[in-house]
């Protein structure tokens, strides 16, 4: 048994603002169009894949209806889009083409395409419904705008894991487990759960006999199931029951009269068996036996349950049908179902772990205790009953079948193809499996396709990465074969190694080839470079973005001079490289030996200390398994803090040469309107106590605590500390007004008497970053604070901004600027994990001097990184691989990027060189 945390003390950052996923049923055909192959090799489509839109940058603005107009139009018209720090821009974004939209973290890319174009698209939906159906529903205000025309349907891809949890697996993401469940239930062969042997008929003698057979005296009573776990109130049941000449039931475990059966809920799960006879075993009983037996199977369809009383007085239940019960050792089963796969349903789960495959080895009393937990002893991570896990096909069960790499299921699949048509004539089988197994294999296809064929259909959701979890989703998308949808994506290409880069965009292709129209927020410049259309949004960040730039063709917005984007797409821009690199080899050295978590194949490595060390692979070559899941663990022990158990490893040599340990991840910083910057990187606290202190406070007897609005004692009794009212509008969207008794400033006037410099707390909220470190230059922990939130390029948020609304570049670089304004000891080790996400090619830039900066105080920065310009910054590289899943867990190669580069035959040898080629190098 294999002991794991499911709780770890780490530092996390968000790797995407959260968005809802829409999924409305859209009522369309699933036209499946023929799957072809559209893997490709290259970094970029073809130039002939790429649209002619025509479209072009407004020059002015008309006010218009907010709905779209009957006339067909050739693009989506945005007027007026006002929405967070978006300037009234006015914008086309072309039908059935990729647009991309770019531009530096926080200059309103999110808010164009998620708040403005989605949030929208679904209002809209929204709307057409009934007043009943809204009700029922989240409702969308709608967004800051003029108008916006020819809208198509609208749905999100994004990065959101919150939709998934420790029940989701990829399997059911894209609903192949619906049709594995299918296909067992129809032509699996069921197994005895006690002898192993296969499960053949028990006939209605055979079960008159074993009924027969009991002591004299026994009482017996027999029921015949009706209903078994279906939701309804089930009246027609009661009445075949009555009709049948019968007078009890048994519902939900409980005998009543068939005229005192309570009513029963049509939204809960019921089970009903009539009581066909109570009788006690003894001679002569044999007749009325076989008859009550003959009954029970008729109305049962085949099976019954016999009640037996014990020694106890309780009753002990055995289930017999005529359909699945064992020739060798007698034991009967319910039907197989696809529910009996399901780890989701009570009737299929594993009992002792109720699904989740895992269950709780010791859970602390305390908040913020380790969970421990272990893989179920039961069903060994399977999750599914014993009835399920004996269900075969081909000498394989369902949850063996999931848990194989997709390359080697497909052949499975492949082979189970063969083998039915090699059967001759079409049998009930082959009817029944060729289509579900022809479907299957395309939706693994797709899977293949988006760059994520390292993975396994039993891999759980929320272990996913953001970008795993989207390109999971854009091939369930692909698979459904919807047509005229406006898909809107969050940077897909997040996590994925620029040799992957072609298969993502082929499948984006043939999303768009089906008739739809893609609008993907991106920084990937392969992905640039294969838009057909290109919107530019800056110049800059906050108040100082939010207009459009320029608009046009990748090639045309290029050539722009004043896009920031088109600098570095033409080469006038680059992230920098350093001249000289560090010397690794005289470092001295961090070694994990034998590391074997996951895919890792015993693998040795050495992480050189007081250097920018980059881990680079293909997905799924065993970075994070390497990194955050072996060897950050392991100096955590090593230093005493409370993280998860590290994966399996031999030992670990050099942790002693390190004193502090700060991991950087992708969750977010914070999902409440309460949590803003200031809150999360401490710098309130700072300022509490800096208005605690003045005189005024002190006089009127104000604490600290005062200057919190999460505190009962200064904040606004009305609103709670939010600055806003809701209001209840039933089936129309809540309405939310400025508080009417603070005026949105969260603190009630007592607090609000106090100043400093002139500024209450409040004012200084509203203050941006840049504009708070002038202010408060001159006391030392709040100004370090700021000064680091503006080395990572974040002078222009404001420090009360709701965390809800930043990005995900601002969300993580909130957490480096924070971890930044710390004491440093020079002999820290910062991981980071893809710390490029959502970033710019200038905020890339930004990050990479911050990095440089901690390593030239003597820190150790380990980056897992799938960005090749950074990548090409750092000291040493370590490249795992070959390949991804059962492919990868090598160390490939190591050395400086120039090392790496000299190998052009691994993917991230040809990736470095082109990195460095660019870069001049």
């Amino acid at each position: 048994m294999h002991a794991q945390a499911t709780h770890c003390h780490k530092i996390r950052s968000s790797s995407s603002t959260c968005r809802p996923f829409a999924s409305f049923p859209l009522l369309l055909p699933p036209t499946l169009p023929k799957s072809k192959s559209t893997a490709s090799a290259k970094s970029t489509p073809r130039s002939s894949n790429r649209r002619q839109t025509g479209a072009r940058k407004s020059s002015g603005r008309k006010p218009r209806s907010t709905s779209a107009g009957p006339a067909k139009t050739d693009a989506i018209r945005i007027r007026g889009a006002r929405v967070h720090n978006l300037r009234s821009i006015d914008v086309d974004l072309p039908h059935h083409a990729i647009t991309v939209i770019t531009g530096v973290s926080g200059s309103g890319k999110s808010s164009l395409a998620f708040d403005t174009l989605f949030a929208e698209g679904q209002r809209q939906y929204i709307d057409s419904l009934s007043a009943y159906s809204r009700q029922f529903l989240d409702q969308i205000p709608r967004p800051d705008l003029d108008s916006i025309d020819g809208l198509a349907p609208t749905l999100s891809i994004d990065q959101k894991a919150g939709t998934t949890g420790s029940r989701s697996t990829v399997a059911t993401i894209t609903e192949i487990y619906d049709y594995l469940r299918l296909l067992f239930a129809r032509i699996g062969v069921a197994h005895c759960v006690q002898c192993g042997s296969a499960v053949s008929q028990l006939s209605p003698d055979a079960i008159l006999k074993r009924l027969a057979d009991r002591p004299d005296g026994t009482r017996m009573m027999l029921l015949s199931p009706m209903v078994r776990g279906r939701k309804g109130a089930h009246r027609d049941v009661f009445e075949a029951i009555q009709k049948a000449g019968l007078v009890r039931a048994r519902v939900d475990g409980e005998v009543h009269a068939i005229d005192e059966v309570p009513s029963l809920s049509v939204r809960k799960d019921h089970t009903i068996e009539a009581v066909v006879d109570r009788l006690v075993i003894r001679e002569g009983i044999e007749s009325r036996l076989h008859d009550s037996v003959e009954l029970s199977l008729r109305l049962g369809n085949g099976s019954l349950v016999a009640l037996t009383e014990n020694e106890s007085k309780s009753w002990d239940e055995e289930l017999f049908n005529t359909s699945m019960s064992c020739a060798e050792c007698g034991t009967s089963f319910a039907e197989v179902e696809p529910r009996t796969f399901s780890f989701n349903s009570p009737y299929g789960a594993c009992p002792t772990c109720d699904g989740l495959g895992e269950i709780v080895v010791r859970e602390g009393k305390r908040s913020g205790a380790t969970r421990i937990t272990a893989i179920c002893p039961e069903c060994d991570g399977a999750r599914i009953g014993p009835v399920g896990r004996g269900v075969k096909i081909a000498d394989v069960n369902i949850a063996e079948l999931t848990a194989m790499p997709l390359d080697q299921s497909l052949e499975w699949f492949g082979r189970l193809h063969e083998r039915l048509a090699g059967h001759g004539d079409e049998t009930l089988e082959q009817k029944i499996a060729h289509p579900i197994v022809d479907e299957v294999q395309r939706r693994i296809g797709f899977l293949r396709n988006v760059g994520v064929d390292y993975l396994t259909l039993d891999r759980r959701g929320d272990t996913l990465s953001g970008g795993e979890l989207q390109r999971v989703r854009l091939a369930t998308s692909i698979g459904s074969g919807l047509v005229g949808v406006c898909y809107v994506l969050d940077e897909p290409s997040i996590g994925l190694h620029p040799a992957d880069h072609g298969r993502l965009i082929d499948a984006i292709i043939q999303l768009r080839d089906q008739g739809n129209t893609i609008v993907i927020v991106e920084h990937d410049e392969a992905t640039i470079r294969g838009a057909d259309h290109l919107i530019d949004i800056g110049p800059g960040a906050g108040t100082a973005g939010g207009e459009l730039i320029a608009s046009g063709t990748p090639d045309a917005v290029s050539r722009d001079p004043k896009s920031l984007t088109g600098a570095y797409l033409r080469g006038d821009s680059r992230i920098p490289i350093p001249t000289t690199r560090r010397d690794c080899g005289q470092a001295k050295q961090l070694v994990l030996h034998k590391a074997a978590t996951h895919n890792l194949k015993d693998v040795t490595v050495s992480i050189p200390l007081g250097c920018l060390v980059g881990i680079s692979g293909v997905s799924g070559s065993g970075k994070s398994s390497l990194i955050n899941d072996t060897l950050y663990p392991a100096v955590a022990q090593s230093l005493g803090l409370v993280t998860d158990p590290p994966g399996p490893y031999q030992r670990l040599e050099g942790a002693d040469a390190i004193d502090k340990l700060i991991a950087i991840d992708q969750a977010p910083i914070g999902r409440s309107p309460r949590s803003c910057p200031a809150t999360y990187s401490g710098v309130m606290d700072e300022l509490r106590k800096v208005f605690a202190t003045t005189r005024q406070a002190k006089s009127l007897g104000f604490a600290a605590n005062r200057f919190s609005f999460n505190s009962s004692a200064g904040r606004c009794d009305l609103c709670g500390g939010l600055g806003m009212e809701k209001i209840e509008m039933n089936f129309l969207s809540d309405l939310y007004v400025t508080c009417s008794r603070c005026a949105g400033k969260r603190f009630n006037r007592q607090t609000l008497q106090v100043r400093f410099k002139g500024h209450n707390i409040a004012d200084v909220l509203d203050l941006t970053i840049d504009q708070a470190a002038e202010l408060f230059e001159n006391i030392p922990k709040p100004y370090r604070q700021l000064c680091s939130l503006q080395d990572v390029g974040l002078g222009y948020l404001h420090l009360g901004q709701s965390s809800t609304t930043l990005s995900g570049g601002e969300a993580q670089r909130i957490k480096l600027g924070t971890e930044l304004s710390r004491p440093a000891t020079g002999q820290t080790l910062y991981v980071m994990d893809e710390p490029t996400t959502g970033l710019h090619f200038d905020d890339v830039a930004r990050l990479v001097g911050v990095m440089q900066r901690l390593v030239d105080a003597g820190n150790t920065v380990l980056v897992i990184e799938h960005q090749f310009d950074l990548l090409a910054a750092c000291d040493h590289i370590i490249d795992l691989g070959p390949s991804g899943g059962l492919g990868g867990g090598n160390i490939v190669a190591t050395g400086t990027p120039e090392n790496i580069a000299e190998n052009t035959n691994t993917p991230s040898g040809a990736a470095m060189a082109h990195a460095l080629e660019s870069a001049g190098r």
